[in-house]
């Protein structure tokens, strides 16, 4: 019986406790995000909306709008201002050309309504000077053409961001200088990409080859048709 008691009321010794145990960081020191501002390195792959560059053995995948896209193409290296986008569940690269790129990019995210993805399409669908001189004279229907913008987005665009986007005359010529190579279909495709309907990606491109006036290179092509589909 002495024994059955003995059993059922005995409980293994307590861990023995530690006479200096290490003190608990309070106030533990917050983490710094590190953020990209500038990428240089080889160009692995590029398309109309994103590059892949090579740093070190590291390749960066960048989301880029088309006007850094025509200074790119047909080039070894990439140079590229970068916005790290963070989010608890994104971590992403958006990379320009330019500081004014860049900066035109920023103003725009600061819109609400106005993400990463809408910023970069806006960008791919109007030069940089055009956007702020649309801002500048409220020319909203200018905007709302670019596809996914509507009518009180791009007001909003010309009433939060007048008089906030200024160009350097460097950017601005290195916008209009000419760009190289390529084909029809690839013209379509990268409008479609954007967002424009297969049927007036190829209106707006017959539109284009019929003014005369853009050549045969696929930036010329790709340019002269978005200037038909934002009339």
């Amino acid at each position: 019986m002495s024994q059955k008691v003995f059993a059922r009321n005995w409980q293994p010794n307590p861990e023995p406790r530690t006479q200096n145990p290490e003190p608990r960081t309070q106030n533990p020191e917050p983490r710094t995000q590190k953020m990209i501002a500038y990428l240089e390195g080889t160009l692995r792959s590029l398309e109309a909306d994103r590059a892949v560059v090579m740093a070190g053995s590291v390749g960066y995948l960048v989301h880029i709008p088309l006007s850094t896209y025509y200074r790119l193409e047909g080039k070894e290296k990439a140079a590229l201002h970068i916005y790290t986008h963070v989010r608890e569940d994104t971590f992403s690269l958006y990379g320009f050309a330019s500081t004014d790129e860049r900066t035109a990019f920023e103003k725009l995210i600061s819109i609400s309504g106005i993400g990463p993805r809408l910023a970069q399409v806006i960008l791919s669908g109007i030069a940089t000077d055009e956007l702020a001189e649309a801002i500048v004279q409220g020319d909203s229907r200018r905007l709302s053409s670019i596809p996914g913008v509507g009518k009180k987005t791009s007001e909003r665009i010309c009433l939060e961001l007048r008089d906030k986007l200024i160009l350097t005359a460097g950017d601005k010529a290195e916008q209009r200088a000419p760009r190289p190579t390529s084909i029809d279909d690839d013209v379509v495709s990268a409008l479609v990409n954007l967002g424009y309907r297969a049927q007036n990606a190829q209106a707006a491109l017959d539109a284009a080859r019929r003014q005369g006036d853009a050549g045969e290179e696929f930036s010329a092509l790709l340019r002269a048709a978005l200037r038909q589909l934002t009339k």
